[in-house]
């Protein structure tokens, strides 16, 4: 287990700095404004080609969250063709910096639509993607029409995107926070997600503020949220997948948590 790689989501202006200072193999990070539909935006000094040579002598392994508002499911076509675009778009920038995948949220269908509506959609949008990387789903903390909360909805999810043309290589981001949030038990969630999924690519290692099946996202520090730090350490250990901490980077929190994964791994 201690050679899993560890690391955490940082700014995405010096990731490599950031990087050094948690000690960390890997970091994960936005290109441009999370809360915006513009295309991605390269703030390293280096650009682009100089992220992307930088990070390989440095031998740091990158990863890129794509943008919160994509909603690849929705019914309505003022956010759903957006998404697309800026899913396509987003997966062109992380692949000129050489990531490894790019994560996105499961999205959501309005409270009157049908969720196999939303699933479908899914399905179109992988059928269109260009995948020039590993793109990877992540399972999200609240919302009663959401389509990556529950496992049940996970694999209804994947049997849509199953039908699309590269739908077999979609990965998934398994977040401790959210399941927790979501209210699925992690002490078994490893098997159940690889059950439906037959993977886990990477584990987005979070304590929560909040309690089970609370349906709220809020991040905490390892080993000072309402998850239980063994059950935390027993999923990492049963996904065996890269890791990496979302959690506040205030007064070294993430440097510490990066900390206290390896010592317990």
């Amino acid at each position: 287990m201690t050679s899993l790689l560890l690391g955490a989501h940082v700014d995405q202006e010096d990731p490599l700095a950031a990087a050094r200072e948690r000690s960390a193999d890997i970091v994960q990070f936005f290109l441009g404004d999370p809360q915006g539909y513009k295309g991605p935006k390269f703030a390293y000094a280096g650009g682009a080609d100089g992220l992307k040579a930088d990070a390989s002598a440095a031998g740091v392994g990158l990863y890129v969250h794509a943008p919160y508002l994509i909603n690849v499911a929705t019914t309505n076509n003022k956010i759903r063709i957006p998404s697309r675009k800026l899913l396509q778009q987003h997966v062109n920038g992380a692949a000129s910096i050489g990531a490894r995948a790019l994560i996105v949220h499961g999205g959501h269908v309005g409270g009157d639509d049908e969720l196999d509506t939303g699933f479908d959609n899914w399905r179109k949008a992988v059928d269109q993607l260009d995948q020039k990387l590993l793109v990877l789903i992540e399972n999200t903390a609240g919302g009663d029409h959401a389509m990556a909360r529950h496992l049940d909805r996970i694999a209804r999810l994947w049997d849509a995107i199953g039908a699309a043309s590269g739908g077999d290589s979609i990965g998934f981001c398994l977040d401790t926070c959210h399941f927790h949030a979501g209210g699925e038990e992690l002490a078994s969630v490893v098997d159940r997600v690889k059950a439906i999924t037959g993977r886990i690519d990477l584990v987005h290692a979070n304590d929560s503020m909040d309690p089970f099946d609370s349906g709220r996202d809020r991040h905490q520090n390892l080993g000072k949220g309402e998850i239980d730090p063994a059950d935390l350490i027993a999923v990492i250990r049963a996904a065996g997948a890269p890791v990496i901490v979302e959690t506040p980077a205030e007064n070294a929190g993430q440097t510490a948590d990066v900390a206290w994964l390896r010592e317990q791994l």
